[in-house]
């Protein structure tokens, strides 16, 4: 089975087509501004160089529609018409309460990814229209719904409640949901198969680290707590997002500098992390080479960034009571060798024992735990294409 796999933000759409027999990547590419001037599609098929087309779209069935002109190019493309695409898995942010699980979407299930639209206003309403417009221009294909969410929702009430008045939680849902879901899940099964274990048997903490960042407590292949909350901002340091923080700074910063909650949200999504304690950068790079090269401030938002995962990981192995592994996904997580060294030192009294030479990697799943350390820790670049993927196949072959 083909599998063509979507994720739409508001003004972009990234796919792929993967053959599910080998797991292999057809084709991939990312449409740029929607509905903007300018609009281009660039797309690779595999085994050839990019092929990039600028060309008016004004929303997202014209993005779709020239996917699928992309897709069954004579020279650029992997089908000869859209009938070999099997299903169509879709990337949805948020399913709220609703769904731990991905599903056949339907009209029932459209309704409760518009009802999660203000939980994540800039991505649910994003996703139906890349739905919608798929639907309208291939009506006969099966879709399947891929929650961010999902993998979260096997945290105990106990992990997800917020400490406000319970009305808030009962009128509006206000509680802890998590997110990165589709890449933990991956990860997760990716590590019981390294550890040569079934999937229900393994305990993990599981650290996706990139520009967004999230930790997970794995127990028996299920999710007992996760960093983030309501929404993406709640725990780790990340590229540009605040991470946790006393509440009052709030408003102590709202009196001395007389903003507006649009503004502090601004200020705590988009101008924070790593990015306003280092003044240099969002990208994880540049603030690297800078501290390399002396900036303090850089340096001081690196090793924060290192203490506030270690403040979660010490947590979690502390709720999972004994763990298999650690790992270590996405964007930092997989390529930088320095800040794995700095998340892992100092933990050794904890089982937790990085080899160096092991250590000195980017990108390839593999062992980077020394022979000894009790706990192993493991790097696995993650693959949520192919998760997506995965559930889409595994949903429609059961239809």
């Amino acid at each position: 089975m083909k599998v063509l796999v979507i994720n739409c933000g508001s003004s972009s759409l990234k796919y792929q087509v993967l053959e599910m027999e080998t797991e292999s990547v057809l084709c991939k590419g990312l449409v740029e501004r929607i509905g903007i001037e300018g609009s281009v599609i660039n797309h690779t098929k595999a085994g050839m160089d990019k092929f990039v087309l600028t060309v008016p779209m004004k929303d997202h069935k014209d993005a779709i529609g020239h996917v699928i002109d992309a897709l069954t190019d004579k020279d650029h493309g992997v089908v000869s018409s859209m009938d070999e695409i099997g299903a169509v898995g879709h990337r949805v942010v948020h399913g709220g309460e609703t769904y731990a699980s991905s599903v056949l979407i339907t009209d029932e299930v459209m309704k409760a990814i518009n009802e999660c639209a203000d939980l994540a206003p800039l991505h649910n309403p994003a996703n139906m229209l890349g739905i919608r417009a798929c639907q309208e221009l291939m009506p006969k294909t099966p879709m399947v719904a891929v929650f961010d969410t999902a993998f979260h929702q096997t945290m105990p009430a106990s992990a997800y409640i917020y400490a406000i008045p319970y009305e808030y939680y009962e009128n509006y849902k206000v509680r802890r949901y998590g997110f990165h879901g589709t890449s933990h899940k991956y990860v997760t099964e990716r590590a019981a198969a390294m550890l040569g274990k079934d999937v229900k048997d393994v305990n993990l903490v599981t650290c996706h680290l990139g520009n967004g960042a999230s930790l997970a407590a794995v127990k028996n292949g299920a999710c007992i707590d996760t960093s983030m909350g309501l929404t993406p901002l709640e725990g780790l340091i990340m590229g540009t997002r605040s991470g946790i923080l006393d509440p009052a700074v709030l408003v102590y910063l709202a009196n001395k500098e007389n903003l507006s909650i649009d503004q502090l949200n601004t200020i705590l999504n988009k101008k924070s992390g790593v990015q306003g304690i280092s003044g240099v950068s969002s990208d994880f790079r540049d603030v690297e080479e800078a501290a390399n090269g002396g900036n303090a401030r850089a340096r001081l938002a690196l090793d924060a960034y290192a203490e506030r995962v270690k403040f979660y990981l010490g947590g979690y192995l502390a709720k999972l009571n004994g763990c298999d592994a650690i790992v270590f996904t996405a964007g930092l997580g997989e390529n930088s060798i320095t800040m794995r060294e700095s998340i892992c030192k100092g933990l050794e009294s904890l089982g937790i024992k990085l080899d160096p030479a092991k250590n000195n990697v980017r990108g390839k799943e593999t062992v980077i735990s020394a022979d000894d350390s009790k706990i192993k820790i493991l790097l696995i670049p993650t693959n949520e294409e192919l998760m997506i993927a995965k559930d889409t196949a595994g949903i429609v072959a059961s239809l």
